[in-house]
């Protein structure tokens, strides 16, 4: 009931699922960081007061609780926000009280772009660019996505490639899901 929705329940019946990821781990980096830093000048600074600073310490105490419980909230939006790419759409949800799912149809994509810095190399992400004819999606830049040149070919092959060549590997998916007892997913 309090659960966020499953993506896979977003779809339509004719929709096949092609990716499901969530933001790579790096994603959280500056959080960890931040968080872990908070901690340690709190406990430093208790460590360092008199025995009569027992105010300031319960304080300090409620301070590193906050920056806890911030950082654990990070952490579960993080785990709860997924991008899908389907054969017809772009779906991205997110949120734990207030659930947004945002959308993109294949069909108004016009140009593709994906970049990786040095880190995004050696850690595995990268950025998504994707533009549509007329005005700003709410799809159109997606960082810290991992694997973005197996994303970025997915989508290229869904945009530009042959639809007959598309369908048949769809239905030898579909096929292999039902031959090990699996939920055929479309």
């Amino acid at each position: 009931m309090f659960a966020p929705r499953d993506p896979d329940e977003y779809l339509l019946d004719t929709e096949q699922r092609v990716i499901r990821v969530r933001r790579h781990w790096a994603y959280l980096a500056w959080d960890t960081f931040e968080a872990v830093a908070l901690l340690a000048v709190c406990m430093m600074i208790s460590y360092l007061l008199p025995p009569q600073g027992w105010l300031i310490q319960n304080v300090l105490w409620y301070i590193a609780l906050i920056v806890v419980l911030r950082y654990a909230y990070q952490v579960l939006m993080w785990w709860l926000e997924r991008i899908v790419v389907t054969d017809k759409r772009i779906l991205m949800t997110t949120g734990l009280f207030t659930t947004r799912a945002l959308m993109m149809p294949i069909g108004k994509v016009t140009d593709l772009t994906y970049k990786q810095t040095v880190n995004g190399r050696m850690l595995g992400y990268g950025t998504l660019i994707v533009e549509s004819a007329g005005q700003i999606q709410a799809l159109n830049y997606i960082d810290f996505l991992p694997k973005p040149e197996q994303v970025f070919d997915a989508l290229s092959d869904l945009i530009f490639g042959d639809e007959d060549a598309r369908k048949a590997r769809f239905s030898m998916y579909r096929a292999q899901r039902i031959a090990q007892g699996q939920k055929p997913i479309g």
